[in-house]
């Protein structure tokens, strides 16, 4: 069975108001989040002076987004996890410490491409 609703750019506008929500929410409830952006931020701004190249910025700038993604979802897992309960369950332990492995494997991923991009550009 179809599902009924919106079509086209009223379901884009639709989905896009969504994700400013979530966006808005992560960024009110999750301190981790909003360390992140600041890092990204300030990264950002430095990545102007480590790049080399187009493709240098772009291999610094691509693991910031990455991060902020999967931070989103570490925090939607959480939440869902708490939602579900409060009580302590290995397997919902399991989940929100796979989602915040997940997070820290991304800030290892920006540490490494940003320390051998500036290796290579400065030494």
């Amino acid at each position: 069975m179809k599902k009924r609703g919106k079509t086209g750019l009223s379901r884009l506008i639709e989905a896009t108001g969504h994700s400013i929500r979530g966006i808005k929410a992560c960024w009110q409830h999750e301190t981790a989040f909003r360390l992140d952006v600041l890092l990204c931020l300030i990264l950002s701004a430095l990545s102007f002076f480590v790049a080399e190249s187009a493709t240098q910025w772009l291999a610094l700038i691509a693991p910031l987004f990455l991060l902020l993604i999967v931070e989103l979802l570490n925090s939607a897992v959480e939440v869902t996890v708490d939602r579900i309960g409060r009580e302590h369950n290995e397997m919902s332990g399991r989940a929100k410490d796979s989602s915040s492995a997940a997070v820290m494997l991304c800030l290892f991923l920006i540490a490494t491409t940003w320390g051998a991009i500036a290796w290579t550009n400065f030494t």
